[in-house]
């Protein structure tokens, strides 16, 4: 058994042992290679995401792409995209829905996200809006597909694509507005409610300039992950096809489309990410300035 004797001897080592890890601890936050670290990982985390995206295209010109190796280099796979149609429907097909999918979101995510900021207690609302972001793609699919064809006896077709679609982009939209809605100040609203604006006077005057960035912002993200959805529309396609799905389709029935879909998707990167580059620098940098 300790004796009472002992009790300052343990609680003076306790001390010294705290003061110690402290000073380890305030020693390590001081560590000066710190930002250096944080810079190498950014550097790592940024060509982890488009060093693949490079490879890709340099394998789309590689006369054997499935084996890793670029060179000899070729057109023949640009060649056979150009003489094969089939991709071109699905191909439509995404665009025209994604493209809906966008203008839904953005108008039901202004709606919604404008609500829950004047709410009082908005936590329930704001958790069932999001839980679809915690379902996995499989399981919201084959939930829907249940629902829809079993208990409902609905056909399935572009229009319940388009519901799976809007289910998985809406709450990210969603959030997006409620970045922006949630630093508004309502105070506005109040001041020109008092000189005698109509409802829809404040929010086109007061309201949207300060919401087009997350408004906008919604649509693209609507429109991206509309377009490259493919684990819920797999359930609920019935017999229609999307760009994600007649990639997927042509990669795991036949090994020769392959290097054709490499060249499919990099003509897909070519265009959209400089478009997207361009059009978030006019949202967020030529409009703030102006």
């Amino acid at each position: 058994m300790i004796g009472t004797s002992d009790l300052p001897t343990l609680a003076l080592i306790d001390e010294r042992q705290l003061a110690d890890s402290s000073r380890f601890w305030r020693r390590v936050s001081r560590w000066k290679g710190w930002p250096a670290t944080a810079k190498w990982l950014g550097f790592f985390a940024i060509a982890m995401i488009y060093v693949p995206l490079v490879w890709l295209a340099v394998m789309s010109i590689s006369q054997s792409p499935l084996s890793g190796i670029p060179y000899p280099l070729t057109t023949a796979n640009y060649a056979a995209l150009a003489a094969d149609s089939r991709w071109i429907p699905p191909l439509q097909v995404s665009l025209v829905m994604s493209t809906l999918v966008a203008i839904v979101c953005m108008v039901i995510a202004t709606m919604v996200g404008r609500s829950i900021t004047r709410m009082r207690r908005p936590g329930g609302v704001l958790l069932l809006t999001l839980l679809p972001l915690f379902v996995p793609g499989l399981t919201m699919g084959a939930a829907l597909f249940i629902f829809l064809r079993t208990m409902l006896g609905l056909k399935m077709g572009y229009w319940s694509i388009f519901v799976a679609q809007l289910v998985w982009a809406l709450p990210f939209a969603l959030l997006l507005v409620l970045v922006i809605a949630s630093r508004f100040d309502l105070r506005l609203l109040e001041a020109a409610e008092d000189l005698g604006a109509t409802p829809w006077r404040r929010f086109w005057d007061i309201e949207m300039p300060i919401l087009r960035p997350g408004v906008f912002g919604a649509g693209v993200f609507g429109f991206l992950l509309s377009f490259n959805e493919l684990l819920r529309s797999l359930f609920l396609r019935g017999v229609e096809t999307t760009m994600p799905i007649y990639n997927w389709a042509m990669a795991a029935s036949q090994q020769s489309q392959v290097p054709i879909i490499f060249s499919l998707a990099t003509i897909i990167l070519v265009v959209t990410l400089p478009v997207m580059g361009v059009f978030f620098w006019f949202l967020f940098v030529k409009l703030d300035r102006s």
